[in-house]
């Protein structure tokens, strides 16, 4: 027990001994010895139980204790009790001080923040950016449904994705259809989301003019290089002989600067668009025109296979895809060393399907796996410049890929190859008519 409590406690019990003594003292001299000392303990009884109704009614009616005066056990409960109460409401200044700080600074930002019931999807909180970009009001859309108060939007499928939803990074405004916005879900409890929105407006129009230069200088090349690559071919080496290791390799490398000028415009018309025109793709068909790409690429160096398990059609361009799965095949033969293996195989993938390719190539780091589908991103420069790469393929799959809402997975150990994977949604599967394609070609399945 701390020193002030026992204290006050030997004082209390100080204080009713000489209590009984005093009643004892007097019963002696009246003559009446226990009725003076029952009635001494009844006044002592009642004096507790005023002292604990006077602590009671302080507390109840939320009341500071007043400043104890005296030494008893009941002084010192009431100063325990009162440094209780100065404690917490310093500690409630603090939080409260806190919380306007918090609030201030999130009102402050300049991005949307908007604070959602997980379950109901209903708004609890918005910072006053959330006016301008999303239309949200305060305090009229608090307890509103989200989804009800950004309808153009159309979020309630990917508000279902929960923690799994991938970030949006170019929306309308629900305001003005000139903002641009990326929307972002951050759920930061079990029952609370966050709603981030950001005005990505100035990006976008700088992006636009990146595509735009890109584009406009692409096609200015493609008259140039058509020229000199016009030029070269007519130049006979057998007239100069001397000349001709220069003329070999001047029209390699205006060939790859042809090629890297189409790889361009191809990036940049699938980066204007938001939408395909949806076909059939034969499959089968495409199967095949990878297998004889992948033959006449590697020139007998390496053991080619194609399967194809799947047995359906896509909906998608064909045009489109056969660039995505074109890439990805020549990407295969040009970094798998002679007598390496490819293996194309387009499967059942859950609900969906999909189309693989593996190598038995170099492989490619951990560390470089994220950035693959960069634009120009080279995991070995020199190797890369030497298999005649543009640095562009990947990024064309990618986009291709987006727009058929499909996804690209890779899967690389040094040493042990690569395994590049197109996963198409259960959508995007169509039947595939034997009386339109044919039964699936057997050459498709042989090896090499």
């Amino acid at each position: 027990m701390p020193p002030r409590a026992r204290s006050a406690w030997l004082r209390t019990l100080g204080q009713l001994v000489l209590v009984l003594a005093a009643g004892l003292l007097l019963g002696l001299a009246l003559g009446q010895v226990w009725p003076a000392l029952a009635i001494t303990a009844l006044g002592i009884v009642a004096w507790h139980y005023w002292r604990l109704r006077r602590v009671l009614m302080h507390l109840t009616s939320r009341q500071r204790m007043p400043v104890p005066s005296g030494v008893g056990v009941w002084n010192q409960l009431e100063s325990l009790l009162r440094e209780q109460q100065d404690d917490v409401r310093n500690r409630k200044r603090r939080l409260v001080a806190m919380l306007r700080a918090y609030r201030a600074a999130a009102a402050a930002l300049p991005d949307a923040v908007v604070v959602l019931e997980r379950d109901s999807q209903r708004v609890l909180w918005m910072n006053e950016a959330a006016t301008p970009l999303l239309g949200l009001h305060y305090p009229n859309d608090i307890g509103a449904s989200i989804v009800e108060r950004l309808q153009p939007l159309q979020l309630s499928h990917w508000l279902a994705s929960g923690p799994q939803a991938e970030p949006i990074l170019d929306v309308p405004s629900p305001v003005s259809p000139l903002v641009r916005l990326g929307l972002r879900l951050i759920p930061y409890s079990d029952e609370l989301w966050l709603l981030v929105a950001r005005d990505v407006s100035k990006i976008m129009r700088l992006e636009q003019m990146r595509r735009d230069f890109v584009a406009n200088v692409s096609h200015e090349l493609r008259t140039p290089l058509t020229v000199v690559h016009g030029y070269l071919d007519m130049l006979d080496p057998e007239d100069q002989p001397e000349w001709a290791p220069m003329l070999k390799e001047m029209q390699q490398q205006s060939q790859r600067m042809t090629q890297l000028v189409e790889d361009l415009l191809t990036l940049s018309r699938l980066e204007a668009q938001d939408d395909i025109e949806e076909d059939a793709v034969n499959m089968a068909s495409m199967l095949a025109t990878l297998r004889r790409e992948a033959e006449a690429l590697s020139q007998g160096k390496h053991q080619v296979t194609v399967a194809d398990e799947a047995g359906v059609d896509l909906l998608g361009s064909t045009k489109e895809l056969h660039s995505a799965f074109s890439n990805l095949v020549s990407n295969a033969v040009r970094y798998t060393p002679a007598g390496g293996s490819i293996h194309v195989r387009f499967w059942h993938d859950g609900d969906g399907v999909a189309l693989s390719v593996r190598d038995s190539g170099f492989g490619i780091p951990a560390s470089h796996l994220p950035r693959l589908t960069e634009r120009f991103y080279r995991v070995s420069t020199s190797r890369s410049r030497g298999s005649g790469g543009t640095g562009l393929g990947l990024a064309i799959v990618k986009h291709v890929l987006n727009l058929h809402q499909g996804r690209l997975q890779v899967a690389s150990e040094v040493g042990q190859g690569s395994l590049f994977s197109c996963h198409f949604g259960a959508d995007r599967i169509l039947a595939r008519d034997p009386d339109l394609h044919g039964a699936p070609s057997e050459q498709a399945t042989q090896d090499a």
